[in-house]
């Protein structure tokens, strides 16, 4: 495992509390709009929403988003912790093992930023996503 860290989600105001969070942390900050996404994704709108959100800072990553317009919104489990895998084999078995009565949101498929991704909730209410970046072909 290569590491994880926090994401956290919000409705429609990523954009400012990202930013509030680079100026108080003197941190990096890159943000992708749903509307410039390579994909249209589904029942996104075309906003200003936040697609994603990462803020670094040394080796501390912080990521967020925007739900996508229309999306249940629950202020306090508004958070997953990311998973950063090394393989397809980790992956697949951490998604499986994490998975043990728990809800699976999204499985585990390949995405358009070039990465195997997957969602789900565990027997203990904790959301988790797995992420696995596919290496670069030359």
């Amino acid at each position: 495992m290569k590491g994880f860290n926090t994401y956290l989600m919000f409705d429609g105001n990523a954009r400012q509390a990202m930013t509030f969070y680079k100026d108080c942390l003197g941190a990096e900050l890159h943000l992708m709009p749903y509307s410039e996404a390579p994909v249209p994704c589904p029942s996104a709108e075309p906003t200003d929403r936040i697609m994603h959100a990462m803020l670094k800072k040394g080796d501390a990553i912080l990521m967020a988003s925007d739900t996508m317009a229309g999306t249940p919104f629950h202020q306090g489990d508004n958070f997953s912790i990311n998973i950063s895998c090394e393989s397809l084999p980790e992956i697949e078995n951490l998604f499986t093992a994490f998975s043990e009565k728990g809800k699976v949101i999204t499985p585990l498929q390949d995405m358009f930023w070039g990465a195997r991704f997957g969602v789900l909730t565990d027997q203990f209410g904790v959301n988790w996503m797995f992420n696995f970046e596919h290496p670069k072909q030359a």
